[in-house]
């Protein structure tokens, strides 16, 4: 887990992977809670584990590996 904290705001620092998984998206570092209303509105992405595991961050992941 080793660098996993340090993309995620300040106030995550010394959270356990199960509390990262259940942050809000906007916990990350980069996001703002304006995209993170937008990833809900567009696609019900609210939790870090949901981006993590939304169908098509999967699927164009996939796409960018195979054509790596």
């Amino acid at each position: 887990m080793a660098g996993i904290n340090a993309k995620f705001d300040k106030e995550y620092l010394d959270k356990g992977i199960d509390d990262l998984a259940k942050a809000p998206v906007e916990a990350l570092k980069g996001l703002s809670e304006s995209d993170a209303q937008k990833l809900k509105e567009a696609l019900n992405i609210k939790t870090v584990k949901d981006l993590g595991t939304n169908k098509f961050f999967i699927w164009a992941q996939s796409v960018a590996k195979l054509a790596e």
